[in-house]
């Protein structure tokens, strides 16, 4: 995404999120200036830096006029240009609020884990629940799924949810694939397989939910949060309608960029 950086006395921030999947940059100044979303390969290192990099050839401008830099990830570890790192946590309840300042519950499902975060009204987090002990309901999940249907991740999120599903009955990645190619082989129409998927999904992520937040004001962010047959499910699983910002795969990056922003204006008090 190409955007032009405003001039002024503070330069451009910039937020990197590098997750297991994607990594992603945005650049701040006053407001979101551009955004860049790669996959992340072999290398989170790599990738972090070659999204920065490509996202600022995309605007013109180069590191040097980067007044701060902030990562979040797993991969922020590996990531040798930032000044500070910060949990995603933090950084997706940042990034949210900004989006949709009324929320008060964030479900974040990327690449590796999933999340539910109670934000207050300043944004700041109250409480949250993270399942990163396994792959079970994740981005990886889903792509494990995909290749055992022989479809694309992304064919995923046009499943008719109305046409009935197929229970499954594991969320281990695992036995999951091996349940997938069983019921195919039994001719279970793929578009039940799916709606089984997403079913066993949703279940999963409205006992978080219960678990950490009553409140209604739900943001569903990450990666996952593209798939569209997904929104519809878990939805009506938690009983609740769901916000879906824009652009749900750079929340995180997003959230690294404004805490970048107010970590300069701290130092310039």
């Amino acid at each position: 995404m190409i955007c032009e950086i405003n001039r002024g006395e503070k330069m451009p921030v910039l937020g990197v999120d590098v997750g297991s999947l994607s990594a992603k940059a945005v650049v701040w100044d006053r407001g979101i200036r551009g955004w860049l979303v790669r996959p992340t390969g072999w290398s989170p290192k790599q990738a972090g830096w070659e999204v920065v990099q490509e996202l600022l050839a995309n605007l013109g401008i180069n590191m040097a006029q980067i007044d701060y830099v902030v990562g979040t990830g797993y991969g922020r570890i590996s990531l040798d240009f930032l000044q500070k790192s910060i949990t995603e946590i933090t950084c997706h309840a940042q990034g949210i609020h900004y989006l949709f300042p009324q929320a008060r519950t964030i479900i974040d499902i990327g690449g590796q884990d999933s999340k539910v975060i109670k934000v207050a009204r300043d944004g700041k987090v109250l409480d949250f629940l993270m399942n990163d002990k396994c792959a079970a309901g994740t981005g990886r999940f889903l792509q494990v799924a995909a290749q055992a249907l022989g479809l694309d991740v992304s064919e995923l999120g046009q499943a008719d949810s109305s046409l009935g599903e197929m229970p499954i009955s594991s969320m281990c990645t695992v036995f999951a694939e091996s349940e997938i190619i069983s019921l195919l082989a039994q001719d279970v129409p793929q578009v039940k397989i799916i709606n089984g998927i997403h079913k066993s999904i949703a279940k999963r992520i409205r006992g978080m939910v219960q678990r950490v937040s009553e409140e209604e004001k739900i943001v569903f962010t990450g990666g996952v949060a593209k798939n569209q047959a997904l929104q519809i499910v878990l939805a009506k699983e938690i009983g609740s309608s769901l916000l879906i910002p824009e652009q749900p795969q750079i929340t995180g990056a997003l959230g690294a960029a404004i805490l970048a922003a107010k970590q300069i204006e701290k130092e310039m008090r």
